[in-house]
């Protein structure tokens, strides 16, 4: 008795071989996590938080079931000046003991052109969560050192910290922004198999 194609198919499928994902922890002494911001339509202030934990499963080549999971801890923000670091801690802007964290949570990994790929996921800030999306690069080959085996990635997006409720910071005589609404962030990541 011969088996309909389809059920031919669905086994094939099943029995097929799948890669096993790892988790990959973030190693923070080796990853940051960047910020810029217009000032007064001038400069832009660069700054960055020193603080970042998380892992991401990954089976190291299959980059769509790819799973990212990271925390910020707000009060390590540091822009190279005390006096308005402080000042972003406190309620204006983060608010940091009311909100001490800052995280992600990966919804998608989509692959784009010339091994790009796209990490959609809600990004919690401040007490407000949104959808954003991070525009990252290829991973990078794996390499191991002292036992360990190591990848890379850099991811960027650019998010409204309005829609976070960061609203502070008034107009200029000219009707612009002390402060822009617009803020672009920068994600560089070292990740570590554990395992």
């Amino acid at each position: 008795m011969r088996l309909p194609f389809y059920a031919i198919l669905v086994a094939a499928i099943t029995t097929a071989p799948t890669l096993a994902a790892d988790n990959w922890a973030i190693d923070g002494a080796h990853s940051s996590a960047n910020f810029g911001v217009k000032h007064m339509m001038v400069s832009t202030v660069n700054g960055s938080f020193h603080k970042l934990t998380g892992n991401v499963v990954y089976n190291g080549k299959d980059l769509k079931g790819a799973a990212v999971e990271a925390n910020i801890d707000a009060s390590t923000i540091n822009t190279g000046d005390d006096g308005r670091d402080k000042h972003l801690r406190n309620a204006d802007f983060f608010d940091v003991e009311k909100f001490p964290t800052i995280t992600f949570k990966s919804k998608k990994v989509v692959p784009q052109k010339d091994g790009n790929f796209d990490i959609v996921g809600d990004l919690t800030m401040h007490g407000v969560t949104k959808e954003v999306t991070l525009h990252a690069e290829p991973m990078s080959p794996p390499i191991t050192m002292k036992g360990k085996t190591k990848v890379g990635t850099s991811a960027t997006t650019e998010i409204n910290r309005k829609d976070f409720g960061l609203s502070y910071g008034g107009l200029l005589d000219n009707g612009g922004a002390m402060i822009s609404d617009k803020v672009k962030i920068e994600l560089n990541l070292e990740l570590t198999k554990e395992g």
